[in-house]
């Protein structure tokens, strides 16, 4: 997993649109990168409103954000549209990005251990420098445990 003082991963994938995105088109921004399990679940639902009800103010700050899980670029568009998205959703359809970051690893699920997508929430400075990682997002106040930080 990445630690405070880590750069950026190194990566490059397809955002909702269809476009190409690479981890140095962030260079430049503070930019935050939260993983979520899945697309249209209330979890995740919940933590991309936050964020997209407390945009103005996280832009404010100067962020760039994007959320990341291993939903399809179809899905992360459906999901984007039906609740308004201003923000770029990445689909890492291959987990590399995931274990890159450390945003995978076993959870349980229904009593049982799995493997799946650890909800993690990563702040980088405009250098691609990791300053700060959110571990335990409370989904409905995500937008408030990043500008609270």
């Amino acid at each position: 997993m990445l630690k405070i003082g880590d750069k950026m991963p190194t990566f490059e994938v397809k955002d909702q649109k269809g476009d190409t995105v690479k981890s140095a088109d962030f260079i430049g921004r503070k930019t935050i990168i939260y993983f979520y399990p899945k697309d249209n679940t209330s979890g995740c639902t919940a933590e991309a409103c936050s964020i997209r009800d407390n945009y103005d103010a996280l832009k404010a700050a100067g962020y760039n954000i994007v959320g990341v899980s291993k939903d399809s670029e179809k899905s992360h568009a459906g999901f984007a549209e039906k609740h308004a998205l201003p923000f770029t959703l990445l689909a890492d359809t291959t987990k590399e990005m995931h274990e890159a970051f450390g945003a995978i690893g076993e959870k349980k699920m229904y009593g049982k251990t799995v493997l799946g997508t650890l909800r993690r929430t990563f702040i980088f400075d405009e250098n691609g420098i990791l300053q700060r990682i959110i571990e335990k997002v409370d989904t409905k106040n995500a937008a408030r445990q990043i500008l609270e930080g």
